[in-house]
């Protein structure tokens, strides 16, 4: 095991034991690594690991805290907890659409017979099979585009799709271009990598060209990581005109693109930045969101000219899809199923959204009217980390800020709301709790 993670063992027995407190700030890496006696950068990969795990919240420069436990005593010198109530995940995002295992379950009937489950256990290429690239094929298709079978690769799930795809374009100490706020696996693809991430400033239509085009200017980026549609944490969906320059720009620069849509079935279809960009972006979905995350299959639309090079990278590395889960998207894309599923879960979104727009009306929170996460900006003085810490002494989990920073110290004090997993009542009554913390914290001059 690596000394670090055996340091941070003995943090995380402390904080079981109680030795270290919910809501107790962690001394700063510096001085962590000095009483240590451990090189600075060994005290990050130890802070860095108990934020992993989900023991601490905070970043360099504000504060490092351990996390309240849903049903222990902590955040009581952050604010006086609630009455007693199940835990709610907010940071779960996993969306169940109502009678879904009842939609699923006839089509996998079929897969259990034992000549065709003799098949589905067979070992499955990162190419898949005719009938998967198919159905995926005509499950990706917008109006302006539909992608060719033959440049379509499967893997377990999204988050193996976008390590392929960095793994087959970035060597080690290569320059990634992303958002300031990203999806926080990709921070850990990257490290796991070696890949530097460069924070690429955004505004209300989406990336901004001149960001991206100076990053590279100042060192060549080897790839720039986007989540055009339903960015996540902040929903944000790119403008068209926005799309268009920025195909342009990596055209011009020659740059790779990786194109996350994960969160692109909530809208009614908008053509992907591949559309304009086709040599250079490789468009990564799955069926995770669309339809559950315990049998799912990841996709990757990559140039014709990579598919070779992405496909050894997914071999590489282990990530390719079961083809059992594979039988299982191509006849639940077939029979409808999976169309069911978006229109039932579009749906069920837009409810949740105006739940969320009762329970924190007055609060400054950015979504979309179909997006299942929003993003909350907290108000004066709150901070994301003891927030966060507030929130779980009232049985509440909370992504964040700092979670999706890929700048440590440029984060606003905000938190993700995740709004998928709850049930619905679950979900009002945490709103509406979270809602009275930070009104009445708000109020308090003295500050969290």
């Amino acid at each position: 095991m690596s000394d670090y993670r055996r340091i941070a063992d003995r943090i995380a027995d402390d904080i079981a034991t109680g030795r270290l407190r919910p809501g107790q700030r962690l001394p700063p890496q510096r001085a962590f690594a000095r009483r240590r006696g451990i090189a600075p950068s060994t005290a990050g990969r130890v802070y860095g690991e108990l934020v992993r795990r989900g023991l601490v919240v905070g970043e360099v420069g504000r504060g490092t805290f351990v996390r309240a436990a849903p049903d222990g005593p902590a955040g009581q010198a952050l604010t006086e907890p609630g009455p007693a109530a199940a835990p709610v995940n907010l940071e779960l995002n996993y969306p169940v659409a109502p009678g879904q295992p009842e939609l699923l379950a006839p089509v996998l009937a079929p897969l259990l017979r034992p000549d065709v489950l003799a098949e589905a256990l067979l070992p499955a290429a990162a190419t898949g099979t005719g009938a998967a690239r198919e159905a995926a094929a005509a499950l990706l298709t917008t109006p302006g585009w539909r992608p060719a079978p033959e440049r379509l690769l499967f893997t377990g799930n999204a988050r193996q799709a976008i390590a392929a795809v960095l793994a087959s374009l970035v060597r080690p100490g290569g320059r990634v271009g992303v958002e300031q706020l990203t999806y926080p696996l990709v921070k850990e693809i990257a490290a796991r990598l070696g890949i530097t991430l460069v924070p690429l400033a955004g505004d209300a239509s989406g990336l901004i060209p001149e960001a991206v085009a100076a990053a590279h200017r100042s060192a060549p980026l080897s790839a720039l990581y986007v989540q055009p549609t339903l960015h996540n944490p902040t929903s944000l969906t790119t403008t068209r005109p926005r799309l268009l320059q920025l195909a342009q720009l990596v055209h011009d620069l020659n740059l790779p693109v990786v194109e996350d849509r994960i969160w692109s079935f909530l809208r009614e279809p908008g053509d992907p930045l591949a559309v304009h960009a086709p040599a250079l972006t490789h468009v990564v979905d799955g069926l995770s969101k669309r339809v559950a995350p315990g049998l799912t299959a990841g996709f990757l639309v990559v140039p014709p000219h990579r598919v070779a090079a992405v496909g050894d990278a997914v071999r590489s590395g282990g990530w390719s899809a079961g083809r059992f889960a594979l039988e299982a998207a191509v006849r639940w894309t077939g029979e409808g199923t999976v169309a069911r599923l978006v229109a039932a879960k579009r749906a069920d979104a837009v409810r949740r959204q105006r739940i969320l727009a009762e329970e924190l009306a007055g609060f400054t929170v950015r979504s979309d009217p179909g997006a299942y996460f929003a993003w909350w900006e907290l108000p004066a003085p709150w901070r994301a980390d003891t927030f966060t810490a507030a929130a779980a002494a009232h049985g509440i989990a909370v992504t964040p800020g700092p979670a999706f920073a890929v700048a440590p110290g440029h984060t606003p004090d905000a938190v993700r709301l995740g709004l998928a997993s709850a049930t619905e009542p679950d979900l009002r009554r945490a709103l509406r709790t979270l809602a009275h913390v930070a009104a009445r914290r708000a109020g308090d001059r003295t500050g969290p």
